[in-house]
C-alpha cells in the first residue's frame, strides 16, 4: 500500500468540498485529510477513493461516503480523550477518523467477516481501537460504559435503549434513525432520565442488523 503525493492531493481536494458543504470541525477536517481512504476499499475502487460517495465493501456493506462521516463526527463534537463507542465498525475508516481525533474508541462490529478483517488491517495502517468487539450493536459495549459520546454508522429503526443508558450525563447518541430513509438523530443526555433530541436532515445508510454470525 503506498501513499502518494497524488492521493494527498485528491485528499486536500476532498477537505476542500467537505468546507463547501459546510463542514467547519478542523480536527474533522484534518483527520479526513490526513488517513489514506484508498487503503480502507477494494482496490478496483482506489481511483475513486476520493470522490464524496459511499462504496461498496465486504459482507453487502458500504464504506460511508466522506460527508456522512465528517458531518456524523461533527456533530459528535469529539474531544481529545474522550471515550467514543462506535457501532459498525464495518472498514475501520470512521474509526480511524475518530483515532485521529483523540478519541478512545471502543468499536463494535456484527458480520464476523468484516470484523476479522478490520481488526487486522487498522494495527497494520497505525490505527489501534482501544477495544474491537464483535457482536450486537444494539447492546453496546456495557463494560466500558459511561461513554463520552455513541455513534452508530448504519440505519436503525429505532433508538436502542441499551446505548443511551450507556452515554454520560452530557454525552451524545448520534444515529441515523429510520428504515427506507433515515434521520440524522442527536440524543444529548442531560439526566439519569432525559434526553434532548435534536434532528439533522435525511441519509441513507445500509440497515443496522442485529447479530446473526
Amino acid at each position: 500500500m503506498k501513499d502518494t503525493f497524488k492521493h494527498q492531493g485528491m485528499r486536500n481536494q476532498l477537505v476542500k468540498t467537505l468546507i463547501d458543504k459546510g463542514i467547519k470541525d478542523v480536527d474533522v477536517l484534518k483527520a479526513i485529510q490526513k488517513i489514506p481512504r484508498h487503503y480502507f476499499m477494494d482496490s478496483s475502487f482506489e481511483s475513486f477513493a476520493y470522490q464524496d460517495k459511499a462504496f461498496p465493501i465486504a459482507a453487502e456493506q458500504t464504506i460511508s461516503q466522506p460527508y456522512t462521516v465528517a458531518f456524523q463526527s461533527e456533530l459528535l463534537g469529539v474531544k481529545p480523550n474522550d471515550k467514543i463507542l462506535e457501532i459498525g465498525t464495518g472498514s475501520g475508516y470512521q474509526t480511524a477518523v475518530l483515532i485521529e481525533m483523540k478519541a478512545k474508541v471502543y468499536t463494535i462490529e456484527r458480520q464476523q467477516e468484516l470484523f476479522k478483517k478490520t481488526k487486522d488491517f487498522l494495527p497494520q495502517i497505525g490505527y489501534n481501537p482501544r477495544y474491537m468487539s464483535f457482536g450486537d450493536g444494539y447492546k453496546g459495549i456495557k463494560e466500558f460504559a459511561p461513554y463520552d459520546g455513541i455513534i452508530v454508522t448504519a440505519g436503525a429503526p429505532y433508538i436502542p435503549k441499551e446505548l443511551l443508558v450507556q452515554l454520560k450525563i452530557g454525552g451524545k447518541l448520534v444515529i441515523p434513525v429510520g428504515v427506507e430513509e433515515q434521520e440524522m438523530t442527536v440524543l444529548t443526555r442531560t439526566s439519569e432520565l432525559d434526553f434532548e433530541k435534536r434532528k439533522y436532515g435525511s441519509f441513507r445508510f445500509v440497515p443496522m442488523l442485529k447479530k446473526k454470525n
